[in-house]
């Protein structure tokens, strides 16, 4: 490699500099411009006797090996599903409903609510359970629609996290890290691996639910990573992303002309300065040119058959979740790497809105079927062995009740339940056993950075090789963490 050189605040160099510019353009034959477009294709471009490349920031990239799955979905289930309701089966938690907790469990244990936490007894859940599929795996009356894929499913119920409050514990298990400005999954996923699809972004977010995750979008944020990596939001009806379209003075000939002209000036700062941000500005520019183009035919679901539409639940033309669950799969087909649902509120107190009563069915109900109809979709398509589907929220729930308007429980993050479907994870699948009382794990624990660990693996990464220096050291996702979860790979 060439060394670096400190350029010289000289207008002697500038001269220089400018007619060696100038020179290298005039042989090749190309403008500025016509470099950009080369860029933006993949295609390299070396500088007068030097190693300066323009590439797409976006462009697809070798893995560390080969990969088993080449794209994530991500249904985040934002305020932390009770896995003791859904998933979790506790006779024994049932039979001692109403009784303290023996204190051997709760010390030196930190939890949100404590003081609110029904005098520390225990809550046995009031749910149907039933074992379902060849691996009989145990999964409530709340869910009768995922309790069918259980066959096609890996089910970790020995989750565990570091942090027990809300916007932290969605950081944490988005970024690796309860601290703002850390990459986020879907971002380090993007650096590592690029994106397959030239005309829509590498890393989608769609939302539903009353609200969004708490923390907002730090929680798809690039971090110290360039931004061309961060997660873009789209809309599941009218623009997909706001501002997309043109105004009625603007045709596509004249916009044309305008991007080509801020591309040639940014391109010409890139070449100076080297800033990857500028790299990530011209992709960003072209990108959303593509779009205008692309983002309306992907919501469009006039193409779906009425089986399909009825399969999910969706409701052409109206925001939900069931619609955001098939826009995913229709973003996977057009080879986006990276696309995360968020549906709030799972939040289940027992307060006003959060109550294991009423409002968790509601929201079960609201999920239910679309998260199991995308991994039979994805099946019957061909696309889940190469599709990863990720179903899980930041944390758990205890077993003790909180002593509110009605019954709910606390927020919990030594034992919860997660599941993966497809993409190089093995399926039918059940890793993890709870003790008892569902409060801990007895073998099979599962941390998020090892989560991370393995999530990374099946595409291809190892993930103490995917780093970036920050501020004088390598950072990566699993922090200094790490293992891989064997049980959870086929």
């Amino acid at each position: 490699m060439m060394e670096r050189m400190e350029p010289m605040n000289t207008d002697a160099h500038n001269v220089l500099r400018d007619q060696t510019r100038r020179q290298f353009f005039s042989r090749c034959g190309m403008g500025v411009g016509s470099i950009a477009l080369a860029a933006l294709l993949g295609e390299k471009s070396s500088l007068a006797q030097g190693t300066a490349q323009f590439t797409n920031p976006l462009a697809p990239k070798r893995p560390h090996f080969a990969p088993k799955a080449k794209n994530i979905i991500y249904m985040f289930m934002a305020g932390g599903p009770s896995q003791l309701e859904l998933f979790d089966h506790k006779p024994k938690l049932t039979q001692l409903t109403g009784q303290p907790i023996p204190p051997s469990y709760i010390d030196g244990k930190r939890f949100a609510f404590m003081d609110s936490s029904h005098g520390v007894k225990l809550l046995g859940s009031r749910r149907a359970f039933q074992q379902n599929g060849q691996n009989g795996m145990w999964v409530s009356d709340l869910f009768p629609h995922i309790a069918t894929i259980t066959d096609d499913a890996a089910f970790v119920r020995t989750c565990a996290t570091n942090l027990f409050n809300h916007a932290p514990a969605k950081l944490f298990m988005n970024t690796g890290s309860g601290l703002f400005g850390r990459p986020s999954f879907g971002a380090w996923v993007n650096y590592g691996i690029g994106n397959e699809a030239d005309d829509l972004p590498g890393f989608v977010v769609l939302q539903s639910g009353p609200r969004g995750p708490r923390g907002g979008s730090v929680n798809w944020g690039s971090g110290f990573l360039p931004t061309t990596y961060q997660g873009v939001p789209f809309r599941g009806n009218g623009e997909p992303i706001l501002n997309l379209t043109n105004p009625p003075q603007i045709d596509a000939a004249g916009q044309r002309r305008t991007l080509d002209a801020v591309r040639e000036l940014n391109l010409q700062h890139l070449v100076e300065t080297g800033d990857a941000e500028i790299a990530t500005r011209i992709a960003s520019y072209e990108m959303a040119f593509k779009m205008q183009s692309s983002a309306p035919e992907l919501i469009d679901f006039s193409g779906e058959s009425a089986a399909t539409l009825k399969l999910y639940g969706a409701d052409p033309g109206k925001p939900s979740y069931a619609n955001n669950c098939l826009l995913a799969r229709r973003l996977v087909e057009r080879g986006v790497r990276f696309v995360q649902l968020y549906h709030s509120s799972w939040d289940s107190h027992g307060g006003p809105g959060e109550t294991l009563e009423d409002d968790l069915p509601k929201v079960c109900r609201e999920v239910d079927q679309a998260s199991a109809a995308l991994v039979k979709d994805l099946k019957a398509r061909g696309l889940l062995e190469d599709t990863l589907v990720i179903w899980g929220g930041e944390f758990g729930r205890t077993p003790m009740g909180e002593n509110r308007e009605k019954t709910g429980r606390n927020h919990h993050i030594d034992a919860f339940t997660m599941w993966f479907a497809g993409g190089g994870t093995k399926p039918g699948a059940i890793i993890g056993q709870t003790d008892e009382l569902g409060f801990a794990p007895t073998e099979d624990r599962c941390h998020v950075h090892d989560i991370h660990a393995t999530l990374l693996h099946l595409l291809g990464l190892e993930h103490t090789g995917l780093t970036f220096r920050f501020q004088g050291r390598d950072f990566r996702l699993t922090d200094v963490e790490g293992n891989l979860i064997h049980k959870l790979i086929a």
